[in-house]
């Protein structure tokens, strides 16, 4: 069962704090005089200690309420930071103007600075609109909760969630909008929470429900796909990539993507081999874990899970899905 994307935790869990940053950095390492790409910039605390190295950073992010953080980094770092506006399934096109690049870092899923504000409708512990759009653009989850038929909200759930009581919230959510459209984000766990229950000491039962709708909302399995590709095309030989992910769906896409033979069936040793093709990349390094230390300092880095690669001189792939196990939503 796959683990949650930044798990909600107390108001004592503190301002964000990027995870694994030691271990990230060490990726990268010696940083002096490196160009960095930080494609999900968020409040920007990969790319202030990436800066602190002494590399030049590019900061990528779709969320206009970052711009505060990037204008300080510019003011205190000058012409070593540059921030640009947009998606980060992009980013070889918006960092294209500061080629060469060394590196590019990427921490997937949303942030404790977006849990943290009510009115963003991320979180099922603060009542604000049931919004979740990193953009401020589409469809919202709102639109979803309110528009989708019962089976095909149960599907989404399922899919995005791992959600194994999905039917039955959907059926409940249904239910509940036929009085009124559900509209909070306080109010939707509510729901969710009177269909199937909650146990003492058990994470909320929201927790894969509203994962499940955020992911839907700013498509996230396919920007992943599409930043992956486009650090693929964007880096060059000796080039590094760093992803850190939160739950076993996007680290199952990942782990793919740099080393495809994982996803590949077993070869028979009585058979002729299968030759793969030519890698991408290499140098793949061993998953890595917070350690006990960084847990009891930030108890949302428990489900952080950093993998990263070195860029090879084959040249890049069509973007293509096949082999990453990218989840769907059933059609109902």
């Amino acid at each position: 069962m796959g683990k949650r994307s930044m798990p909600e935790t107390s108001e004592q869990a503190g301002p964000h704090r990027p995870v694994l940053l030691g271990e990230v950095l060490a990726t990268f390492a010696p940083l002096d005089g490196k160009r960095i790409v930080d494609g999900t910039f968020g409040a920007g605390g990969y790319s202030r200690a990436l800066l602190e190295a002494g590399a030049t950073v590019i900061g990528i992010d779709r969320d206009p309420s970052v711009r505060p953080f990037a204008d300080a980094l510019a003011a205190e770092f000058g012409d070593r930071f540059i921030f640009v506006p947009g998606t980060f399934s992009e980013l070889d096109t918006l960092a294209a103007a500061h080629a060469p690049i060394d590196g590019v870092v990427l921490d997937i899923g949303v942030s404790s600075m977006q849990l943290d504000q009510a009115e963003r409708g991320f979180s099922f512990m603060r009542d604000g609109p049931l919004d979740m759009r990193m953009s401020g653009a589409g469809e919202s989850a709102a639109d979803l909760v309110n528009g989708l038929e019962t089976e095909q909200l149960a599907n989404l759930l399922y899919a995005f969630g791992e959600e194994r009581k999905s039917r039955r919230i959907a059926q409940f959510i249904t239910a509940a909008r036929e009085t009124a459209p559900i509209q909070s984000t306080l109010e939707l766990a509510r729901i969710i929470e009177k269909a199937i229950g909650r146990k003492p000491g058990d994470a909320h039962p929201a927790t894969r429900s509203f994962q499940a709708l955020r992911i839907a909302v700013n498509a996230e399995f396919e920007q992943l796909v599409g930043a992956l590709f486009a650090a693929e095309r964007l880096l060059g030989e000796g080039g590094r990539l760093a992803v850190v992910s939160f739950h076993s769906l996007e680290d199952r896409i990942v782990k793919r993507f740099l080393d495809p033979d994982k996803g590949g069936p077993a070869q028979s040793r009585h058979l002729p081999q299968v030759v793969g093709e030519p890698r991408r990349w290499v140098e793949v390094a061993k998953a890595r874990k917070s350690g006990a230390a960084e847990l009891g300092r930030n108890p949302r880095a428990r489900s952080a899970i950093l993998r990263a690669a070195t860029r090879s001189a084959i040249e890049a792939r069509p973007v293509s899905l096949s082999g990453l196990s990218v989840p769907k939503v059933r059609e109902a």
